[in-house]
């Protein structure tokens, strides 16, 4: 197991358009590729790995080491997969500024799509909105950012 601590400045502002634009698609090319060799589930223990998700990121060309990255890679992933989605098994919810308040909404659209009970589609809900307040909560505690997971 790798160990340390990873000091990451608070950056404010966009990714330029056109970098974006070219993130979106090498996510959605790396990420078929490795659904495809390995399968939805690696993917995702992969992308759950601190290590590999900054690298996915700079891999894209987000190479700032910066807070940027983390929500930057992941709207570049989510956009990739679009219309993907049931292909892949990966179904993904959120994002940065006003889409994060969409959350709960795109949980119960992809719920209901899927076919999943109320009763899960409320549980996947309360474990979006309890993580997102543990993470805004740390913040203002003044935990620095490289200690906050996600």
């Amino acid at each position: 197991m790798r160990t340390g601590i990873a000091t990451v400045p608070l950056d404010y502002g966009r990714c330029p358009y056109w970098l974006f634009e070219r993130m979106r698609k090498l996510a959605r090319g790396i990420s078929i590729a490795i659904a495809e060799e390995f399968g939805a589930e690696e993917l995702l223990r992969r992308l759950s790995d601190p290590g590999w998700f900054q690298s996915f990121g700079c891999v894209l060309g987000f190479d700032w080491n910066s807070s940027g990255l983390t929500t930057t890679t992941m709207g570049a992933f989510k956009e990739g997969l679009r219309g993907l989605e049931s292909d892949l098994g990966l179904f993904i919810c959120g994002g940065k500024g006003k889409t994060s308040r969409k959350t709960p909404e795109q949980i119960q659209s992809w719920g209901e799509f899927l076919g999943l009970s109320p009763e899960k589609i409320d549980k996947l809900i309360y474990a979006s909105k309890i993580s997102a307040k543990v993470d805004n909560n740390a913040l203002q505690e003044g935990l620095p950012k490289s200690l906050i997971p996600g």
